[in-house]
């Protein structure tokens, strides 16, 4: 299967989990994964929020972002994968000066 995230309309997200700014997303959802293609602008957020029933993973395609998962802060360039397990909490932080580009996987439980 392909997704072709180009003709899936973006969504603007604005002060996604309590965050600064605003998430673009294109999202394909079905009933076993949420897979995005998202975008913060610098200085936008995904606010601090918890994964209960699943994980959620990240690979950053461009720009320099900083997640913070369960209190420990690392920062995230082009090809990096950010991985959040089941029960944790994170956020991302866009913290260059050019966009944070990335997709990510959320599995549906």
């Amino acid at each position: 299967m392909i997704i072709k995230f180009d003709e899936i309309k973006e969504t603007e997200l604005r002060a996604f989990y309590g965050g600064e700014g605003a998430l673009i997303a294109s999202m394909y959802v079905d009933e076993k994964n949420k897979i995005l293609r998202g975008k913060l602008v610098p200085g936008a957020t995904i606010g601090l929020h918890r994964h209960i029933p699943s994980s959620e993973i990240i690979f950053i395609l461009s720009g320099k972002g900083k997640s913070v998962c369960d209190g420990v802060e690392e920062l995230l360039f082009a090809g990096d994968c950010h991985y959040c397990p089941k029960g944790s909490e994170h956020c991302l932080i866009n913290v260059g000066e050019d966009d944070l580009c990335f997709y990510a996987v959320v599995p549906q439980q």
